[in-house]
This record gives structure tokens, sequence and C-alpha cells, in this order.
């Protein structure tokens, strides 16, 4: 008797790349909004170059993919093809959670369970909590019109943001050859140029580029730890992009929405430590929210992982030779 397992190789790999991913996440989505949170506290005001900033990092990528290059053309088949930034972010990361598992079902198909229902529910609402908070925090000064164009582009984004994630994920889906994470890299790099283009213009637009030495100078922390804190925002950032397809690549677009903004959440504690904000009772209700929304979808999907776990195959050779068959008979 014979007994042959499956092949868990590849499973672990993917199992490894998605803890890998998740970890890039977490630093993305940690130190991005406390690092760009620090440039606006201390005296930062250009609006676009903190866009810019946010994927005009997408060089380092190059090293990684450099190095999946290097590595696959030694071991591959030669034949082979292959303000209101962080006021109003709450809201939009639940704004991008409710579009992502909307477009999710649309595009890709993606099966809902009772457990993941409950956590796009819940950190939905937990986000929701900090947003209505976030609400209270508007400029008195401010129009009406600019505050209404504020609230319709941060949905706008959200639905767009939403809607790249599960079309990533139909990509991988419908490519007629096999997805490597290298080429994940490089679908990353192509967005974050575009993305890096288009800043660029609003940027000269609005003289940004003439104006961040002077805004240098004037940074509360300094002229040095100004363009240490410019430098590492667009390093951080790049962990958020790229840790955000990655989960899609190693999981799926609803996972990758369900940690964004998860992390997200557990941010607005960190920043009460690092930047002394005020403890509210809001942020308490929405991280306990959000840690049951979190827990339920994990529960769930280990619930799913126990019912489709492959069982063994197992095959039924005879060890006996012809003639011993023949005379048994």
């Amino acid at each position: 008797m014979e007994v042959k397992e499956p092949k868990h190789d590849g499973t672990t790999m993917r199992k490894a790349l998605l803890v890998i991913n998740c970890i890039i996440l977490s630093i993305g989505n940690y130190g991005g909004p406390l690092i760009m949170r620090l440039y606006f506290i201390h005296g930062g005001n250009r609006i676009w170059f903190s866009s810019w900033l946010e994927t005009s990092g997408c060089p380092i990528i190059l090293l990684p993919i450099a190095c999946a290059y290097m590595h696959r053309s030694r071991t591959a088949d030669p034949t082979s093809e292959n303000k209101l930034f962080y006021l109003e972010r709450p809201l939009f990361l639940a704004a991008i959670l409710a579009f992502t598992a909307g477009f999710a079902f649309l595009l890709v198909k993606q099966k809902f369970t009772a457990y993941s229902i409950n956590a796009v529910f819940l950190l939905t609402i937990g986000a929701g909590v900090l947003a209505l908070h976030s609400s209270s925090d508007r400029p008195a000064n401010e129009p009406n019109r600019e505050y209404i164009t504020g609230f319709v582009m941060i949905l706008a984004a959200s639905a767009l943001y939403g809607f790249i994630l599960p079309l990533v994920e139909l990509t991988y889906k419908k490519a007629k050859q096999e997805i490597s994470y290298s080429l994940v890299m490089e679908i990353q790099l192509v967005m974050c140029l575009v993305a890096t283009a288009f800043c660029t213009v609003g940027m000269l637009i609005n003289n940004d580029f003439k104006l961040v030495g002077r805004e240098a100078r004037e940074f509360e922390l300094g002229e040095t730890k100004y363009y240490l804190v410019v430098i590492s925002s667009a390093i951080i950032w790049q962990c958020f992009f790229l840790g955000g397809i990655g989960v899609v690549f190693c999981a799926s677009s609803l996972l990758s929405g369900i940690l964004v903004l998860f992390l997200l959440l557990v941010t607005e504690l960190v920043a009460v430590i690092f930047f002394n904000e005020t403890s509210q009772a809001e942020k308490g209700v929405s991280l306990a929210l959000s840690l049951w929304g979190f827990l339920s979808y994990f529960y769930g999907d280990i619930k799913q992982s126990k019912k489709k776990k492959p069982d063994l195959k197992i095959e039924i050779t005879s060890s006996l030779p012809p003639n011993t068959v023949e005379s048994s008979v």
C-alpha cells in the first residue's frame, strides 16, 4: 500500500508570502498615516505634494523586481514566457471596504459567508464611528461648498480604490499565464507610475516644486528632519500599496480590504501614544467593533478551510509478483 499525500510546497509558499505581505501592509498602514500626520502637524501643507509622496517611492520596487528577474533567468526554462487627509481617512477606508466587497461580489463572484458579512458590517460601522467623530474637527471657517466637494471626492476615491482591488484579482484569475509575485510587483509599479505622473501635473499647476524648499526651511522640526520625513513617507507608503496588492495575490481582495480597515482603526490608538492625542470613547468603541469583525472573518475562514481540507489520496498497488498471484488463485 502506497500513501500519496498532496503536494503542499505551493500552498506553503503562498501562505508564507501571505504572512510577509500582511507584515509589509501593516508597516505601511501604521507608518504611512502617522508620518503624514507628522508632516501636517509641524507645518507641512502641500496637498498635491503629500499625494505625490504616496506613490513616488515606487522606483524602490525595481530592486526586488530585478532580484526576482535574475533568479528567474537562472532557474526558468529558456523557452518559457512569462488636512482632509487624516481627519476623514476613517470614512475613506470604510467606504473602500464597502466598495471592495460590492465589486468583489460582482467581478470575481466572491462567496460571502455569515462570518465575512459580519466582519464587513462591523468594520464599516467601527470606521463610521471614527468618521462621525472626525466630522466635529471641521474648521469653523470652511465653506459648505468646499466641505461637500471634499466629501464627494472621498467617496469617489473610495469607489475607485475599491474597484481596483477586485479588478486586480480578476486580472489574476483571467490571465492565460501563471501569475508570479514578480508580475504582481510590476503591476504595482505601473499603477504607482501613473498615479505619480498625475500628481506631478497637479504639483506643476500648483507650483509645489518651487515651494517645497521654503516649506522645508519653515518646518518646525528643522529642514533636515523635513527631508527625512518626506523620504520616509515615500518609502513607507510603498509598503502599504505593495502589501495590499500582495494580499490580493495570495488570498483575496476582500481580505486585503478587511486588513486595511482593521489596521487603520488600530493606527488610531497608536496615534494616541505617539502624538499625545486625547483618547475618546469613540476610539475604544471603534476598536472593539473592528476587533470583533476581524476575529469573525478569520474564525469563518478557519471553519471553511477545515471543510475544504483535501483528503489523502491512497493508491493500493500489489507488491506480489505475477506468478505468486496466479498460484494463490
